[in-house]
This record gives C-alpha cells, sequence and structure tokens, in this order.
C-alpha cells in the first residue's frame, strides 16, 4: 500500500531503491544458568568465527575504499578476536560460572576496557578500549542472531534508512550504491545533510516515523526538492517521478552550460561563487560544477575518518592535493571544528549540558595547542602550492582572534628559520558566527583579512533554535530582518576597512537568500557543488541596481521573515 512520509528537503534530487535500514539493533539479553557448557562454548566459537568473517570482508572493502591505514583497525579487531587472552577468559567464563555466552562476554568485555580505559599514562593503550567495545558489539549481534548494520558491506543500490546519521556515517556512504537517505530527525542545516549535499545524494530528513513505517526491501522514491518519502509506489507514482527526474535533468542540462562563465550579474557587476568541502575527494564535484574557488574547506573530516589524530605529514598532503586541485583559485580552510554534534572517539571532550554552546572550535584549539600547532604547520607547508587562505571558528572575541593569529605567526617564524618554504600571502579571517562578534564586525574588521559568515550558526544562536532539531526547525529563519541586519552590518564593516566578507553557510546558495546578498554586496558566496551552477545561472538574471530598494525594505521595514520571502518571491515574478 502507497504511503507518503513527508520531511525537510535537506538535499536536492530524486532516487528510487531499496531501504536499507542503518538501525542498532537491541543487543540486550537476561542472564542465564546453562547446563550444556560444551554447547555454549561452541555457539560462542561460532559466533566469534562469523564475527572474524565479516571483519575480513569489511577490511578488504575499506582498503579500496579508504586506503590500507585507514583498513588497519579492522585488523585491530580481527586480533583481538584471536586474543586467546580474550576469548579464552570468555570461555572460562562460561564453564566456571555456567552463564550463558552474552553474559559472559559482557563481564570479560566490561573487565578488560575498565582496564584500557584506566591506562591514563598510555594513550595508546586507553585507545583500544574502544576497539574491544566494537568487538563485543559484533560477537554479541551474532550470538543474539540479530543483524548488525554497516554500509561498508552494502553491494547494491539502496537508500539509507536511519535515525539519524552522525557527520563520520554520511562520509563513508559508498555513492555507487547509495542513491539517498531519510531519516526521523534532523534539520536542513545538521551536518548530516550538509554532507549529502557535498555528496550530492538526495536527502529527507526530520519525517519523525520513518524507521517505523519503512522495513528492510521496501521500494522508496526519496524526493529530495519537495521532502518526501513514497513507500511501495504505485505505477502512477512512479511515472510521475520519471517525468520529475527528466525535468530536473534538463534544468541542470542547461545549467552546465555555465560551466566555465564567470559569475556575472545582469548588470555586469562580478561576484565569486565558491563550494564547500569537506575531504580532497570532494574536489571533482568543485571542477566538475565551474565553482570559482573553495570557501569552504571543513578540515574535521580529516580527524573523523581517522583512528587517531592525523599527523602533520597526513595533513599536509590533503591540504597540498586541494591547493594544487584549484590550480591558482582560492582555498579558504577552516581550522578543526570539532565538538556540537562532531565527535572523535580519540580525543574525549567533557559531558556538557548544550554542546553546542560548549568547548567546541576554536575553543578546543586554544586550549589544545599542540593539535592546533600541527594542523597551522601542515597548512603553513602547504601554502607554496596554492592561494590559501585560512579561517578559524567561533570566534567570539578579538582576543580569541588575536591569540589564533599568534599562534599561527609562532609557527610560520619556526618553519621560515628552518628553511621551510611558506607562502607570504596568505590571508587570515574568521568564521563569523557568534551573534556577539557579528555586532562588533566593525573592530574584527580592522584586524582580519576578511569575514565569512556562517549562517548555519549565526540563525542557531540568535533565534536560540538548535539547528539538528526538528521541533524549533521553523525557527531557522535566514530572511528574518535581525539576520539580515547582522548579515548587512558584517558586510559594511569588512567593506569599510577594505576587507572582503563571503558566506559559507546554506543560505549562500539560497534563491530567495542571493537577491538580498547581491544587493547588500557580499563578495563570495561559498555553497554545497551542486549549488554553484543553479546561483550562477540566477545571479545572471539579476541586477544589482534594481536590487537596493528590495534589500532596504527587508532590512528596515519587514518584520518577519515571511514578509521577506514574499517580498522576493514577488520580485522574481
Amino acid at each position: 500500500m502507497v504511503k507518503t512520509i513527508k520531511g525537510i528537503a535537506a538535499s536536492d534530487g530524486i532516487a528510487t531503491a531499496e531501504a536499507y535500514l542503518l538501525v542498532q539493533p537491541d543487543l540486550s539479553f537476561d542472564k542465564k544458568a546453562v547446563s550444556d557448557v560444551d554447547g555454549e562454548v561452541k555457539r560462542l566459537n561460532d559466533a566469534i568465527s562469523k564475527s572474524d568473517d565479516e571483519l575480513t570482508k569489511i577490511r578488504d572493502i575499506a582498503k579500496v575504499s579508504l586506503g590500507d591505514e585507514e583498513a588497519q583497525v579492522f585488523d585491530a579487531h580481527k586480533m583481538i578476536l584471536a586474543d586467546p587472552e580474550f576469548t579464552g577468559a570468555i570461555e572460562q567464563q562460561i564453564k566456571d560460572q555456567k552463564v550463558n555466552a552474552e553474559q559472559a562476554l559482557k563481564d570479560v568485555s566490561d573487565n578488560f576496557i575498565s582496564i584500557f580505559e584506566g591506562m591514563t599514562d598510555n594513550k595508546y593503550m586507553q585507545e583500544r578500549a574502544a576497539d574491544v567495545r566494537d568487538v563485543t558489539k559484533r560477537v554479541m549481534a551474532h550470538l543474539l542472531g540479530v543483524d548488525l548494520p554497516n554500509p561498508s558491506l552494502i553491494d547494491h543500490e539502496v537508500i539509507i534508512v536511519a535515525h539519524d546519521l552522525t557527520p563520520s556515517d554520511t562520509a563513508q556512504l559508498n555513492k555507487k550504491y547509495v542513491k539517498g537517505f531519510v531519516t526521523d530527525i534532523g534539520g536542513r542545516t545538521a551536518h548530516s545533510a550538509i554532507m549529502a549535499r557535498s555528496l550530492e545524494l538526495p536527502a529527507v530528513v526530520g519525517t519523525d516515523s520513518i524507521t517505523k513505517d519503512a522495513k528492510d526491501g521496501d521500494t522508496i522514491i526519496l524526493d529530495g526538492l519537495n521532502g518526501a518519502a513514497i513507500l511501495d509506489p504505485s505505477d502512477e507514482d512512479v511515472k510521475h517521478y520519471q517525468k520529475l527526474v527528466s525535468d530536473f535533468a534538463a534544468e541542470k542540462a542547461e545549467w552546465e552550460k555555465l560551466k566555465d562563465e564567470a559569475t556575472v550579474t545582469a548588470d555586469g557587476k562580478h561576484f565569486d561563487i565558491a563550494a564547500n568541502i569537506g575531504t580532497p575527494d570532494d574536489l571533482q564535484g568543485v571542477v566538475d560544477n565551474g565553482a570559482e574557488g573553495i570557501g569552504l574547506y571543513r578540515t574535521e573530516f580529516l580527524y573523523m575518518q581517522s583512528e587517531e589524530l592525523p599527523t602533520e605529514d597526513d595533513q599536509f598532503e590533503a591540504y597540498k592535493k586541494v591547493l594544487e586541485g584549484m590550480k591558482g583559485k582560492p582555498v579558504v580552510v577552516r581550522t578543526m571544528d570539532i565538538g556540537g554534534d562532531k565527535h572523535l572517539p580519540y580525543l574525549p571532550l567533557p559531558e556538557e549540558m548544550n554542546p553546542f554552546l560548549g568547548y567546541r572550535a576554536i575553543r578546543i584549539s586554544l586550549d589544545k595547542q599542540d593539535i592546533f600547532r600541527t594542523q597551522l604547520r601542515a597548512l603553513l607547508r602547504a601554502s607554496e602550492f596554492g592561494k590559501l587562505r585560512i579561517m578559524f571558528p567561533m570566534i567570539g572575541t578579538l582576543q580569541e582572534f588575536r591569540d589564533a593569529k599568534k599562534v599561527f605567526e609562532e609557527e610560520k617564524a619556526k618553519l621560515v628559520a628552518d628553511g621551510v618554504k611558506v607562502s607570504d600571502e596568505i590571508q587570515l579571517g574568521m568564521m563569523m558566527e557568534v551573534p556577539a562578534a557579528a555586532i562588533l564586525a566593525d573592530q574584527f574588521a580592522k584586524e582580519v583579512d576578511f569575514f565569512s559568515i556562517g549562517t548555519n550558526d549565526l540563525i542557531q544562536y540568535t533565534m536560540a533554535a538548535d539547528r539538528g532539531n526538528e521541533h524549533v526547525s521553523y525557527l531557522y529563519q535566514p530572511y528574518n530582518p535581525s539576520i539580515l541586519r547582522l548579515v548587512k552590518h558584517v558586510i559594511e564593516s569588512a567593506h569599510k576597512e577594505g576587507k572582503w566578507a563571503g558566506m559559507c553557510g546554506e543560505a549562500a546558495g539560497d534563491n530567495i537568500m542571493v537577491p538580498l546578498l547581491l544587493a547588500m554586496g557580499l563578495d563570495e558566496y561559498s555553497m554545497s557543488a551542486t549549488s554553484v551552477l543553479r546561483v550562477r545561472s540566477l545571479m545572471k538574471k539579476l541586477s544589482t541596481a534594481d536590487l537596493k530598494d528590495l534589500a532596504d525594505r527587508a532590512v528596515n521595514e519587514s518584520i518577519t521573515n515571511e514578509d521577506n520571502k514574499k517580498l522576493v518571491e514577488e520580485y522574481l515574478k
């Protein structure tokens, strides 16, 4: 029976495929006394054998998709399964206590985890606790006879169905087989949605119930244009969406004609349209869509896709690849933005009531300067291979920017003293996403080289609304006059000091926002690569001279977000 589930359109596109439920199974069990001890030991060994075979397959796939170094974690997991001290202790527990294998596995693994976590003087051994947890979960699933989902094992076309997807989950999706995803929770500005746009995957989020409504193998039409998932579609539904796919493809074909053109408005004004990326693998999308630079390189994904802190050389190679790949076009690199909803298993952060307001981004970098200095050294070394611009995230005070700049200058001086080639043309800027900083933009503009407005967080903090919470998604209001006033002030403050201002939040690629930003004189618009040509096409039809009155009315006369949405829609008719 056909069922349409509405959600939030998070990433453009339409896809049809089987549902793949990426939902963690219930691994709860009851402690039981057993009389057939040998039979229970056999159950354990069978589960271990299945787990080992599974890990071999995952490791081999990871070697191809992620490389040998990333795949080594699965060799470590296999070594735990082969360790007689671990498996032997579980067997002995079954025999001595005459308990079921599940209970013995839990008792022994909890003991090992406790021991490893207690090795505070040995970071490497501490990190093994996470490996034991992963291995235990896999063996437990086989003991209980339930499937443990793993996207790396997908070998046919699917649409991922999940309660939510972490950024690291999304970053590991194989585009060859994963055609899109749909989730219970989340908003358009959640990091998983942003990654979906980077990967050019259609996505619908915030449906509330998709994991309850869909089953593995169900046919799903995913409509990322209108925010809907159609379960068990009818023949008429299929025909309707085939036409939408065709229409969308025709529109994209028109946009593609603009790939090698500069971004120029109807009255001859040039603006830069750049792309946001998460990894060097995203470069192809940037080139294919004709972006004029990279306005946001989210370097935290280097950290999130690694089992340990990436080395200076690892980072250098990644940054060098991006700078060389852009062939002299500017690349804005954001330093590590960890915290909030982005976590590193090997870098435990304190539990916080409000993590988005807590210990994150530049606050971590300035506190853990060994990590920060390593990243800056890698960036400095890579700077000779392209046009590098560095920006610091989550700057709230002028002192934070000054402190970050001081660390940068210290590391630059050290490298130069060691004879390392470093560019003298690196620009240092900041994300403008904290309202307190936006209000004082006129003061910051005296010391920075540029601003990049991060609207996702700027809106979140200004409206006091969690960007990933679908219950308050109505407060994601990019056209609200309060937001527009902050944006206008930031742009004018930059220009007054002869600096440039860009935007790397989702609003930079929004059809309603673009006319307003053009009127305000925003210099650079950075967005998902898939939005570049659409926005270039829109800008070619607009005259900045005709938009001046529109921006004034939006900032000074309108009262609500909806007022401004209607104002621009009327203008664009």
